[in-house]
Order: C-alpha cells, then structure tokens, then sequence
C-alpha cells in the first residue's frame, strides 16, 4: 500500500485540472538508473497494463506495476513547496540511500 499526502493529492488534482484531456489517473512506477541505483517516475496514465495494482489514495487512483510496489510498499508520496521550489517528495520506508535530489534511492537487496 502507498499513501498521499493532502498536499500531494491537492497538487495531482490542480495539475489534472490545468488540462481538460488529462488522464485521470497517476502512474508510480521504479526504474533502474539514478545516483542512488533506482529513481522515481511519475505521471498520468494513459494505459493499464496486465498485472497492474490500483489504490485508491485521497480520492485520486494510483496505478503501479507489481515490481515497483515491491520498491514502494509502505511509501507515501508527499508535495511542499519552500524557497528552492515546489516537488513531490518520496517517503519510502524501503529506501536505505537516497540522493540528494530525492528522486533515486536504494533498497536494501535479499539474497
């Protein structure tokens, strides 16, 4: 399960609203790559894909692929804005190192 933040949620609903074509809908998902080995993507999705899991977070659907919740599980997506600008921000209980930016981490490896 993954969280949101009332200030994140807020932040996907004015972002959804700024385009009459958006796609209800955000993808999280984790890839390969980054300072720290692994990084963050987010977006709108425009498809679903077999083996996708949906969450329903503050109102707002969220869509992940198995491989990125196993990354994510426990994580909540946050947004706050300071002197240095406004992001999400990724609070994720999994991660052992993150880089500075906040977008890569890594995750402790089994085995």
């Amino acid at each position: 399960m993954i969280h949101l933040s009332k200030s994140a949620s807020k932040e996907i609903r004015r972002l959804q609203g700024k385009s009459a074509g958006q796609e209800p809908r955000v993808r999280l998902s984790i890839a390969p790559g980054g300072c720290a080995g692994l990084y963050y993507n987010l977006g709108f999705a425009g498809t679903v894909e077999v083996g996708d899991r949906f969450y329903d977070c503050e109102g707002i659907s969220v869509i992940l692929d198995a491989q990125s919740l196993a990354h994510v599980q426990g994580m909540t997506l946050d947004y706050s804005e300071d002197l240095m600008g406004g992001g999400f921000r990724f609070h994720n209980p999994q991660a052992i190192n993150v880089c500075s930016c906040g977008n890569s981490f890594s995750i402790q490896e089994n085995g």
